[in-house]
């Protein structure tokens, strides 16, 4: 199977007359609350850093932006900016995780060319004002994290990225996530595969009678972004139930294939309205785009695809 891209896409674009998401705006997260679609974007403006914008829709497709951003950089860790927002609602609050870049080095060695990154956690009350909580692990090279929309043995439960491979971790409280709590979930295939080089989890896993249905990126050799599907237990998320070969969706519309990143569809969230999966993305890091599927086809494919 492969997601259904929508016929009017992009459903977002960068706004020229703005200072802040001038040139890019990718990679949002999206809630779907009290009958409204609520988005949280990546932007960035005339000084390329990234800050996350908030916009709302009442059918998924057209958006009304604040202004402002929701969140913007304020010290040394988030410096250079504020990138790949993931949201779920749990126990009546916004919790999103964010990867901040800064200047200062979190580990021995800088994770990124002139600086570090931070897996960050944050709350809200009402998806604008945010708390920043603190960072999920620190020290190394990690992203790609997403909470569960919900808690597992009463814990909060979190994927992030060791390079190239997904890993979980545990927290009671999202400020302490412990080392003897985390696990590897699955890396990449040791076939000449979609995902040989590298993959990381997208949004927030979706739960199903069958287990959590999860999103995940990956790239081979050629760097080209696929997404792909799996399913994980529902008490054991480490335990992965099936993972099929093939992905479910690639760059092809110009406007994935080339942009400010080439040849890259990255997508933060996968939302459930009904029977349909919404799955929001960021094409070429440059725009905002929407694919679809059955929620119903799409666990069909994942217990019974190659």
């Amino acid at each position: 199977m492969q997601l259904t891209r929508y016929p009017q896409n992009p459903v977002m674009l960068p706004d020229p007359t703005s200072d802040w998401e001038t040139y890019n705006v990718f990679n949002p997260a999206v809630v779907y609350d009290n009958g409204l679609f609520h988005m949280w974007y990546r932007a960035q403006g005339l000084d390329w850093i990234s800050r996350i914008g908030y916009a709302v829709s009442a059918d998924g497709v057209h958006w009304n932006r604040l202004r402002r951003p929701v969140l913007e950089p304020r010290d040394g860790t988030d410096s250079r900016g504020l990138e790949d927002p993931r949201v779920v609602k749990l126990d009546g609050e916004f919790l999103m995780t964010y990867t901040a870049y800064g200047r200062e080095y979190f580990g021995a060695q800088p994770t990124h060319a002139g600086g570090g990154i931070l897996p960050m956690v944050a709350r809200s009350q009402n998806g604008i004002v945010w708390e920043r909580l603190g960072p999920l692990v620190r020290g190394e090279d990690n992203k790609d994290h997403a909470l569960f929309p919900r808690r597992i043995g009463g814990r909060y439960v979190a994927f992030h990225r060791r390079w190239p491979t997904i890993w979980l971790a545990y927290s009671d409280d999202l400020l302490t996530w412990r080392e003897a709590d985390m696990a590897p979930v699955f890396g990449p295939r040791p076939e000449n595969t979609w995902d040989h080089q590298s993959v990381g989890g997208n949004g927030a896993p979706i739960e199903t009678e069958h287990g959590w249905l999860m999103f995940y990126h990956g790239y081979d050799q050629q760097h080209i972004y696929h997404i792909g599907a799996a399913l994980l237990d529902l008490d054991d998320p480490t335990r992965v139930v099936r993972r099929p070969k093939a992905s479910i969706f690639w760059p092809e519309e110009l406007w994935e294939l080339r942009g400010d990143v080439p040849n890259v569809v990255f997508s933060c969230a996968n939302i459930v309205v009904g029977d349909t999966v919404y799955v929001y993305y960021g094409g070429g890091d440059h725009v905002i785009g929407l694919a679809t599927c059955s929620l119903a086809e799409l666990v069909d494919f994942v217990l019974h695809g190659e």
